[in-house]
């Protein structure tokens, strides 16, 4: 029996939400194969075995066809976004779009989860994510450390107000980066959050990187 491994695969972010078509299902289970096992999470993304071998040509298939292909497991999850109901312009569109392709598939001692709002409504949950971005107005607020599971759950806190839309990515990309470096072993990201302080991660997410 061939090796297999796991693909995480997500429908693009876009006006209305990020769903899969029927189309698209019935591609992901055309080029997976009868037998593979696909599994949903709580990411958004559907886990998809597929052998080893034919990994690279399937994941080519499947970003034909406009899905987003990326590793599964301790990754940075593709960006969960908001339904941009404020219309794509006001809401951010391009600028979720933009930071999705910054994060996605990044290697992190654990599973991150990063939410995107185009607005206060925050209907993505972002509070509920290790990292929120809000979109307010023209500048975005970034929230850090939210724990959306288990019997300690609480919301994210305000990390930055008033980050403007070119400072976002660096901004977003220093935290993962640090978390990277500074995490002890497979420390959930909430609890590095409390274990460096707000300030020392507030100084990187100003200065970026």
């Amino acid at each position: 029996m061939a090796d297999k491994t796991k693909i995480a695969v997500s429908p693009p972010i876009q006006l209305g939400g990020s769903l899969f078509t029927p189309q698209q299902l019935a591609i992901i289970g055309s080029v997976a194969g009868a037998d593979a096992k696909i599994e949903m999470t709580s990411f958004k993304q559907l886990y998809v075995e597929v052998p080893v071998g034919r990994r690279a040509a399937i994941s080519e298939e499947l970003e034909r066809q406009g899905l987003e292909v990326n590793p599964a497991g301790f990754a940075t999850k593709s960006l969960l976004a908001c339904n941009f109901c404020k219309g794509a312009e006001e809401a951010g569109l391009e600028t979720a779009k933009t930071l999705n392709r910054a994060i996605a598939g990044i290697e992190t001692p654990t599973p991150l989860k990063i939410g995107y709002a185009g607005c206060a409504l925050g209907t993505s949950e972002p509070l509920l994510k290790d990292i929120g971005v809000v979109k307010m107005r023209d500048t975005f607020d970034i929230y850090v450390g939210g724990e959306p599971k288990g019997l300690k759950t609480s919301f994210a806190k305000l990390l930055v107000k008033g980050i403007t839309e070119d400072r976002l990515v660096p901004s977003i990309s220093a935290l993962i980066d640090y978390y990277k470096e500074h995490a002890k072993g497979k420390e959930k990201f909430s609890k590095f959050v409390d274990r460096v302080s707000l300030e020392a991660l507030r100084q990187l997410a100003l200065n970026g990187r």
